[in-house]
């Protein structure tokens, strides 16, 4: 069994590096009832930071699948206001919030994509304001994940469920750095070598992007202005935070227009409950105009009609085929982990930080700029070790950028 000690020290990696707690103020933490233990070590961490308090926001994949089961749609495409008043109130008095994930990557499977396209588009379109805190760093923000059951099962099928934990105990643990005999001056060193990545980057201020691997030839514009992000972050308050623990990835915005040709999926997708595998995406002028899917194409359509801006592009990331999530050799169906090991995109909304003064641009600015606007935001896989990208400048000139699913340079 995972060790206190190393509990504890992922605990205080998460409010330290990653949310980076500030005394006095309040800490929002959404978790699985399955992960109590742990969410209790980092509620006391919290206040022994100096957390002014708190609060806890428990999900349970057993009521959640209950829920699905049994609700009438009436009910999925109801939002309670009490929700979206308990976030904006905390977003308001800048509070950090801390999301711990474990959700069984096959909980929705048997539910009709129907109801569950319904209930995410009634929660994307009440938390619109919230949402509005953490894309545009306003607050300190971060996720994380321990593991649950149904998922560490789903990685090591042939464990039992008490081994399958264990082994993914001990895979997260060595991902996020917190094998090592100080993890925060690890992550220090970690971010320094991600903003080297985007200032490089940042100085060639490439028009496009080329990608070419099986199953995909594809053109990203990026729009004029655009600026590449990775590691950490800084919010409003100027407190420095690490988003996502593990990060791996170098990203930037795709012009909302500028995207034409074939991208071919290389991880499973896990999108709400539900499997999406062996996917491509066909584009033009920036919009999804085909697609198909050997596992979920029904879940995948009902993705893509979420809203318009759901069959464009909001981000476009890098990530070498070397990151340790990649070198695990694992696929975790989990995002927050997949995204980490391979170079990806997403479809919906642009992170308004990826251009020059986007967090103070208007809905029409943004617009005017490329940005894509959207109520979901969902990356999916692309990269592997035969892909290949190639940056083209304003003067028409090339530079290759990946080489066998690395860095060029």
């Amino acid at each position: 069994m995972v060790h206190f000690e190393t509990l504890e020290k992922y605990a205080e990696l998460a409010l330290k590096t990653g949310v980076n707690l500030q005394k006095n103020q309040a800490l929002m933490i959404n978790a699985p009832i399955e992960g109590a233990d742990f969410t209790r070590i980092v509620a006391r961490k919290a206040y022994e930071l100096g957390a002014k308090e708190v609060h806890i926001n428990w999900v349970d994949d057993e009521l959640t699948l209950l829920k699905y089961e049994n609700a009438p749609d009436e009910v999925l495409v109801n939002f309670p206001d009490w929700r979206v008043k308990l976030h904006d109130m905390y977003a308001e008095d800048g509070a950090a919030v801390l999301s711990i994930r474990s959700t069984n990557p096959d909980l929705l499977q048997n539910i009709d994509p129907k109801r569950v396209a319904l209930a995410n588009k009634a929660s994307a379109e009440a938390m619109k304001n919230f949402r509005k805190y953490t894309m545009n760093d306003k607050i300190t923000w971060s996720i994380i994940s321990i593991p649950s059951r149904d998922w560490a099962q789903k990685i090591f099928p042939e464990k039992t469920a008490e081994a399958a934990v264990e082994s993914l105990w001990e895979a997260i643990i060595k991902i996020v750095r917190v094998d090592q005999k100080d993890p925060i001056a690890a992550w220090d060193e970690h971010n320094q070598a991600l903003k080297s990545a985007r200032e490089v980057l940042n100085e060639k201020n490439f028009k496009k992007l080329v990608f070419r691997a099986p199953g995909t030839n594809l053109e990203i514009e990026l729009p004029k202005g655009h600026l590449w992000k990775g590691g950490s972050a800084v919010a409003e308050s100027g407190v420095t935070f690490n988003p996502n623990m593990p990060t791996e990835e170098v990203f930037s915005m795709p012009h909302k227009y500028g995207v034409n040709g074939t991208v071919s999926s290389t991880k499973p997708l896990n999108y709400s409950g539900s499997v999406i595998d062996n996917f491509s995406l066909t584009f033009k002028d920036g919009k999804v105009i085909d697609f198909k899917a050997e596992q979920g194409e029904e879940v995948l359509r009902h993705l893509l009609d979420s809203d318009e801006g759901a069959r464009r592009l909001g981000e476009v990331a890098l990530v070498p085929d070397e990151s340790p999530v990649s070198q695990s050799g694992l696929i975790f169906y989990n995002t927050l982990f997949d995204e980490n090991a391979s170079c990806h995109i997403a479809l919906g909304k642009a992170y308004p930080t990826n251009i020059e003064g986007g967090s103070s641009m208007s809905e029409d600015e943004l617009d005017k700029h490329g940005v894509n606007d959207s109520l979901i935001h969902v990356d999916f896989m692309i990269g592997s070790d035969q892909l290949d990208i190639d940056g083209i400048k304003a003067d028409g000139s090339t530079e290759a950028v990946f080489r066998n699913g690395t860095w060029a340079w």
